[in-house]
């Protein structure tokens, strides 16, 4: 990691019991030359933060045990319904990739 790549990183996810909804993700604060150690954010938080510009993107960690960069994540508002996203589609459910989940 040489630059930063956003304020926060999401490494890991927990759904609802109908996988619609993320109910919190495990964030690291993004140092510019390391990750911090994640801790559990709700997904009501990373959606606050977003609104208030306040970056997030998702990483995931290499065979190698370095950090990868992935997505940009992003809110998309549904039929008044905030979701956060990696992709900007119509689906009624957050959906921030393969992340793994805890």
């Amino acid at each position: 990691m040489v630059d930063k790549w956003a304020d926060h990183l999401v490494s890991q996810v927990q759904y609802n019991s109908a996988e619609t909804h993320i109910v919190k993700v495990m964030s690291h604060v993004d140092n510019g030359v390391s990750v911090g150690s994640g801790s559990e954010v709700t997904r009501q938080a990373v959606v606050a933060d977003l609104d208030n510009g306040v970056t997030y993107m998702t990483i995931t960690r290499g065979s190698d045990g370095k950090w990868n960069k992935g997505a940009e994540i992003k809110p998309v508002t549904i039929d008044g319904v905030k979701y956060i996203k990696t992709v900007a589609d119509n689906t009624k459910k957050d959906n921030l990739g393969d992340l793994p989940r805890f």
